[in-house]
């Protein structure tokens, strides 16, 4: 298969037609974990009331089980289970603890054998390191006292143990020299082959203490500063290679009094436990990245067009000492969505005022080919076709379609998502209209239903309205009382069988003139216009579609200045399906507008790819494409990579 794509370049440029074979991207996820400058509290605790002084914490290797030490009286490690793993909204206590007063009367911390096996508790009283073997894995309740081994030598305020997972390293943190210490074992999970390494570190915090699964960081967590300190180790596991990282997260929020922490496997939740609140609370501590990987084995031109936020890497190269080479196609495209805090201007408009001075209603078809805008001075809707979908440039003007035999006072326009009914709503009787379409779309084969939905009792002056894509709600949005209403239809599509919910919600405190309404295809946002402000106000509705659980996010934009910029009498509006772009129309102007309301991907790209200067491109502009080109000699150690050409259009 050939590649043919042309390019119509920004600086005039225009690059040989490509004939080489296409090549094969293979999309993943990566995932980074143990991100403190990510850290975000979930909400999520675990109740662990059955503890009196909470001390330690860990979780089995598979997250499906956590322990809690109780500090003092009983003594004991208890033991909760997750019925979905490392989810804390899913733990329960299991009624399995284990009492180890015998050993130890002040336990602080506890640690286990990857496959459960074993267990140990450190503590204050006998500054030692406690081992017990399990009979059933991960059972607290079957556990068995074995040996013991001292580490009073190093600190006599021992606070918590972690082990290396093969069970050949295990470290301790000392609350009365705020350092960390480094124990080698001779015979894997035995203590009784343990030995002082003198590798330690001196730490910001005296408590808990954790590795990430590799080995190259580990963090401390304590009551002094409330907050998790990360530490890095250029060689994985060896603390005479650590030092800060500079990274740390504070969580007084949450507790004043943090003792015990521990990560999920692949560090994407942190969990710290503590004395304030008898719980313990979770954290996300990680990012998923969207992967792109250019197979080399498959061709040598590839074509991207991104659909979130990516990495690109390559893979398959010819071995060292043969050159491989490959030329990437990267379309701009975008990554976030319904997002106006990047509101900006396509540059693209249609002139309507030459069909009608007073532009009230707008409407897009699922599709982006076929244009609705709806005037009050003839109230008429007017269509437009746009030869490229959602594109206002490509649009013209094809007919129109009069409703003033139902209502001298016509505002706003919306369609069945098949195209075969419209509606119209009128102010003049306060009546939503219906009207059939012999062919779906084309406006001029409408005909009216005789068929109506009086509002009258909810507002006498409507302005606009939405419907639920699969016809059974209906909203309208009134100036009167400055609300939004929501009805239900028996029948899908059939205004005969709607009936008012008793269900609205007041706009007043956001804006006094509300115009115009959208919501987004799931049901959870909704857009409202507001005339008085000149903004768009946003909103959640907590159960999709039920307007009794909307509640204001309070985000409105632009969030500097208002729409008056582009037209100071902005009248209605409409969002892509897609998310990506917004349409206002207004009277001022007599024009409708197109913005883009999405932020382009972001790229970024594997270590491996070296950008002349060491800076690799911005990512291209939605509706630009930039040509990339690789090369390797090293069989893809490093590739070295360029920019052929810059937002081609």
């Amino acid at each position: 298969m050939a590649n043919n794509k042309d390019f119509k370049v920004k600086n005039g440029i225009q690059p040989t037609v490509y004939h080489e074979g296409l090549g094969t991207v293979t999309s993943g996820v990566s995932v980074s974990g143990y991100d403190l400058s990510v850290a975000a509290f979930d909400s999520v605790t675990a109740s662990i009331s059955q503890v009196g002084d909470e001390r330690g914490l860990r979780f089995s290797t598979d997250g499906t089980k956590f322990y809690v030490l109780d500090g003092n009286s009983p003594q004991s490690v208890y033991q909760y289970n997750l019925s979905t793993a490392w989810d804390l909204s899913t733990s329960s206590y299991s009624n399995n603890s284990f009492n180890v007063s015998s050993q130890e009367t002040q336990p602080s911390g506890v640690a286990f054998k990857s496959d459960g096996t074993k267990m140990y508790i450190i503590g204050y009283t006998g500054d030692d390191v406690n081992e017990y073997t399990l009979s059933t894995a991960w059972d607290v309740s079957t556990a068995s006292y074995s040996q013991n081994y001292s580490v009073s030598s190093q600190t006599t305020l021992p606070t918590d143990i972690y082990f290396k997972p093969d069970g050949t390293s295990f470290y301790v943190s000392g609350s009365s020299t705020r350092t960390v210490y480094q124990y080698d074992l001779t015979t894997a999970w035995d203590i009784s082959t343990a030995s002082y390494t003198n590798n330690s570190i001196a730490v910001s915090e005296r408590d808990g203490l954790a590795f990430n699964s590799d080995g190259t960081a580990f963090y401390v967590v304590g009551n002094s500063t409330d907050t998790v300190y990360e530490y890095s180790l250029t060689t994985a596991w060896d603390l005479s290679t650590a030092s800060a990282s500079g990274q740390s997260f504070s969580v007084n929020a949450q507790d004043t009094i943090p003792y015990g922490i521990d990560f999920k496997s692949d560090g994407t939740k942190m969990y710290i436990m503590g004395l304030i609140g008898t719980d313990v609370n979770q954290y996300s501590t990680g990012t998923s990245q969207t992967t792109a990987t250019l197979d080399l084995s498959t061709g040598s031109v590839f074509e991207i067009t991104p659909t979130s936020d990516i990495q690109i890497g390559l893979s398959n190269p010819a071995d060292s000492g043969t050159v491989s080479q490959a030329t990437l196609l990267l379309d701009g495209a975008a990554g976030t969505t319904y997002d106006f805090s990047v509101l900006a201007t396509t540059n693209k408009t249609l002139t309507v005022s030459s069909q009608d001075v007073t532009e009230e209603g707008l409407y897009i078809n699922p599709d982006g080919t076929e244009l609705y805008m709806l005037g009050d001075a003839a109230d008429s809707v007017f269509q437009y076709t746009m030869t490229t979908a959602w594109d206002l440039s490509t649009a013209s003007y094809t007919q129109s379609f009069s409703g003033a035999s139902q209502d001298g006072g016509m505002q706003g326009v919306s369609f069945k998502t098949d195209g075969t009914k419209m509606y119209m709503l009128g102010r003049s009787n306060d009546n939503l209209y219906q009207y059939s379409l012999s062919t779906a779309w084309d406006i001029s084969t409408a005909s009216y239903d005789s068929v109506s939905l009086n509002v009258t009792s909810q507002d006498t002056n409507p302005y606009n309205l939405h419907f639920k894509p699969d016809g059974t709600k209906l909203y309208i949005v009134g100036n009167t009382n400055n609300r939004i209403y929501q009805y239900s239809l028996s029948t899908a599509w059939d205004l005969s069988t709607a009936s008012y919910d008793s269900v609205s919600y007041t706009t007043t405190s956001q804006d006094g003139t509300p115009k115009d309404i959208y919501i987004k295809s799931d049901g959870t946002k909704l857009y409202l216009l507001g005339r008085g402000n000149h903004k768009i106000f946003v909103y959640t509705m907590s159960t999709a579609w039920d307007l009794s659980t909307i509640t204001y996010d309070s985000v409105s934009y632009p969030s500097s200045g208002n729409l008056e910029t582009y037209d100071n009498s902005s009248t209605a509006f409409y969002i892509s399906d897609d998310g990506v772009y917004f349409y206002l129309v207004g009277n001022s102007t007599g024009d409708i507008e197109q913005f883009y309301i999405a932020g382009a991907a972001t790229i970024t790209y594997d270590s491996t790819l070296q950008f002349g200067g060491g800076t690799a491109p911005d990512s291209p502009a939605i509706g630009e494409t930039d040509v990339l080109t690789f090369s390797t000699r090293d069989g893809g150690t490093t590739y070295q990579a360029a920019i052929a050409i810059d937002g081609a259009a």
